[in-house]
This record gives C-alpha cells, sequence and structure tokens, in this order.
C-alpha cells in the first residue's frame, strides 16, 4: 500500500476510533494511539511500509485471532493481551469497526460502556 492509501486507511482507522464515546487520539511513540479516558485500545504503527493496527482484544481472543495469518503478535505488547492486522486493500472494514469496538470494551469505564449502547 502506498503512502496515499496508508493515509486513507489511517483516516477510516481514526473515524472508527474517535467515534466511540469518550475516546481521543494521543501520539506516542511516534504513532497514532486512540483511547478511551487513559486507557490505549489501539494504535497504529508501520510494519514493512505498510500501516498496521493494534488492538487490546485480551488474551483469549488473542489467541483465537493468532489462528489467522492476517494477525500477529503485537511487537512490545503482546503479553498483555495486543494482536496486529496489516492493513491494505483487502482489509475487510467492518470486521476491523468490530475489533475496534471489541477493544475498547477492554479498557471503557461503565459510564462509556453505557453510551455505547445508547
Amino acid at each position: 500500500m502506498n503512502a496515499k492509501g496508508s493515509d486513507a486507511a489511517l483516516a477510516k482507522v481514526r473515524s472508527l476510533c474517535l467515534a466511540l464515546p469518550e475516546t481521543k487520539e494521543v501520539e506516542a511513540w511516534g504513532h497514532p494511539t486512540f483511547r478511551a479516558g487513559k486507557k490505549m485500545f489501539a494504535a497504529c504503527g508501520q510494519d514493512d511500509g505498510a500501516l498496521a493496527l493494534g488492538l487490546k482484544v485480551g488474551h483469549d481472543r488473542q489467541e483465537k485471532l493468532l489462528t489467522d495469518d492476517r494477525f500477529y503478535p503485537t511487537p512490545y505488547a503482546a503479553h498483555q493481551g495486543w494482536v496486529s492486522l496489516h492493513v491494505n486493500k483487502a482489509t475487510d472494514w467492518p470486521e476491523v469497526a468490530g475489533l475496534v469496538r471489541e477493544a475498547y470494551r477492554q479498557v471503557a469505564l461503565q459510564r462509556m460502556l453505557k453510551a455505547l449502547e445508547t
């Protein structure tokens, strides 16, 4: 994916994450990260020049997702239940939207979860 494609993909990720209650984007380690309150649930980075999306999914879900070749352990965070996905032309955006919401639910406070349901 070229830089223009990566920019468009990042814009999609950004819109999915920032649509969730009380979510903000914070730059950390030179990359955009997305937080529910103070807790990070998603982060973007570069892997072999392509956009990669890291998501906090928990250890049980991580184990299941890692059986799919599209996912790999997030560097430096896999031990905390994170997986990463290369974002490319074949990315299933409805699936990514579901994974983003799933990651958000891992860290969101009760009031945020209540707002998500309304």
